[in-house]
């Protein structure tokens, strides 16, 4: 594990302030369902949960965007979405922080990541994901390099955030690289 001083470590978070930092990855939303267990099922033995509370947040490579906004820095998401509820929920928690969504493509035959996590009486119960984790499409692996290379001139770094989701394919990870070695 790496250690700071105070001091280095206040300077590596000042100098984060105002940056822009893409995060290409496999963008999530996790869902938390919390409830009260309130007996068993009649039909198999699992807890029946009377859910009282959801609370939803941004998973994997949203997650890292998340925090970098807690840095001070500006994140530019990039990703793939479905054509579902979930994808647009997902652009309106990127607006509610203030993200833009241009770098988020959307493939029709994809859901949307979600993983929803059953607590009943605080103990997790369950985790249900709802994903499909094959490569993204040939046209979708060039509409996120396109984007990508637009971006390079404001950017000031980029994160590839892996989930083994199916975005970051090797084509789109060597196009990146190299996209940012030749900028500089």
């Amino acid at each position: 594990m790496v250690h700071f001083s105070p001091e280095r470590l206040d300077s590596l978070l000042q100098n984060a302030r105002g940056k822009k930092i893409m995060v290409i990855g496999d963008m999530m939303v996790d869902r938390y369902l919390w409830g009260t267990v309130t007996r068993l099922s009649p039909e198999a033995p699992v807890p029946i949960i009377n859910i009282e509370d959801e609370d939803i947040r941004f998973g994997g490579a949203a997650n890292v965007a998340n925090n970098i906004i807690s840095l001070g820095a500006e994140p530019i998401v990039v990703g793939v979405i479905g054509k579902d509820f979930w994808g647009l929920r997902f652009k309106s928690m990127l607006e509610e922080r203030n993200l833009t969504s241009d770098g988020l493509i959307v493939e029709a035959n994809r859901p949307t990541t979600i993983k929803t996590r059953i607590i009943g009486n605080n103990q997790h119960i369950a985790r249900v994901d709802r994903e499909k984790t094959y490569p993204i499409q040939k046209e979708t692996v060039q509409k996120i390099i396109r984007f990508v290379e637009s971006q390079l001139p404001v950017l000031d770094a980029i994160i590839l955030q892996d989930y083994n989701k199916g975005v970051l394919t090797s084509e789109l990870i060597t196009a990146i690289v190299e996209l940012a070695n030749n900028h500089g």
